[in-house]
């Protein structure tokens, strides 16, 4: 038996909680119709989320002890630094999503991350990047030791419900932003953007005493009560968000993959990019990047000038949305999902 650990999912409204719900549906099916046998580690509330076709492994925190691998073949550690590792002789492959500390830690901290790293690479006996730019991280900074890193980039995230709108409709139009409100988010350097227009800037996901540094940014450009910073939000709520938004936003330092990118272009939204770490391997040509530096003259220069453009629409306009949806249509959580089979099926019949 193939098992996948969804430990992660006890963080619900993080990117970590749509990798293992999204590729954990896709194994699911992909196993009933290859009548393979496919399990799931999952914290208690989760048991049955993927059918009844395959089995379910409760979480537990002694499990971060001794992990029992009877019956398993291959156990899949879907973190990099997870904690639940099953005991040598258990074939394990490691999802690594990315080294961000390098970018959103102090350098004195980095070594310390760095052995944790190591050690679950040790572990492994595949290892799987989710972006080309994981890929090179990992190579430049953890001794693989001969081992191939992978990468096998996550899906595109379709929800298929019905959407629904947040509490507090915005009154004007807004420019939208998700992502756990930490400092690596940069969401600060958002609100200067509101100048010389009447958008609102909506900012969902977990919250944290960074947003105090938003909103000073706010009150400095003079726009803090256009500003609003929604916490967690539903997943319905979240697509109301990215369907009726302006544009997309997502300034971010450090990001293995990106997931709201390609969401936000499956809308076929103007999207607006940091140029660092994964993020222009993801958005390539399809989106727009904020200047390196995030100088907010030069920022608030091209987004007008841009805005304006979608605003005229036009065939090349047009023609660039069409491509902005097919661009992350090609982002497939069923073709990472059989990716993954086959590396679990060539570890199982060493």
């Amino acid at each position: 038996m193939y098992v996948f650990d969804c430990a992660l999912m006890k963080y619900p409204n993080t990117g970590l909680f749509a990798f293992s719900d999204n590729l954990a549906r896709c194994l699911a099916r992909h196993a009933e119709e290859q009548k393979e046998k496919m399990g799931f580690y999952v914290p208690e509330k989760y048991i049955g989320r993927w059918g009844s076709g395959v089995s379910y492994m409760k979480l537990s925190a002694l499990h971060k002890i001794y992990l029992p691998a009877r019956g398993i073949d291959v156990w899949h550690a879907a973190y990099q630094r997870s904690r639940y590792l099953p005991p040598k002789g258990t074939r394990m492959v490691l999802t690594v999503h990315d080294l961000n500390f390098l970018y959103d830690k102090p350098a004195y901290k980095h070594a310390k991350h760095l052995r944790w790293v190591q050690n679950r690479v040790d572990r492994a006996d595949r290892i799987v990047a989710i972006s080309e730019y994981a890929r090179k991280d990992i190579e430049a900074h953890v001794d693989l030791k001969g081992k191939k890193v992978d990468v096998i980039y996550n899906g595109l995230n379709f929800f298929d419900g019905d959407i629904a709108a947040p509490e507090r409709v915005p009154q004007r139009p807004f420019l939208f932003s998700v992502g756990t409100v930490l400092p690596k988010k940069n969401f600060h350097v958002l609100p200067a953007l509101l100048q010389d227009n009447d958008y609102e800037l909506i900012i969902a996901g977990n919250r944290s005493s960074y947003e105090q540094q938003i909103i000073e940014e706010a009150r400095k450009y003079g726009v803090e009560d256009r500003v609003f910073i929604a916490g967690p939000v539903s997943e319905p709520v979240k697509y109301w968000y990215i369907k009726n938004c302006l544009a997309f936003l997502f300034p971010s330092l450090a990001e293995g993959f990106g997931l709201p990118v390609i969401e936000a272009m499956y809308y076929q939204k103007p999207v607006f990019l940091s140029d660092h770490t994964s993020l222009p391997e993801i958005g390539s040509r399809y989106a727009f990047y904020f200047d390196h530096d995030f100088d907010r003259d030069l920022m608030r220069r091209k987004f007008t000038e841009t805005m304006a453009e979608f605003g005229k629409g036009g065939s090349k306009i047009e023609k660039l949305k069409e491509e902005m949806k097919i661009h992350a249509e090609s982002f497939s959580w069923e073709r990472t999902a059989r990716k993954y089979f086959n590396i679990y099926r060539e570890l199982a019949s060493r």
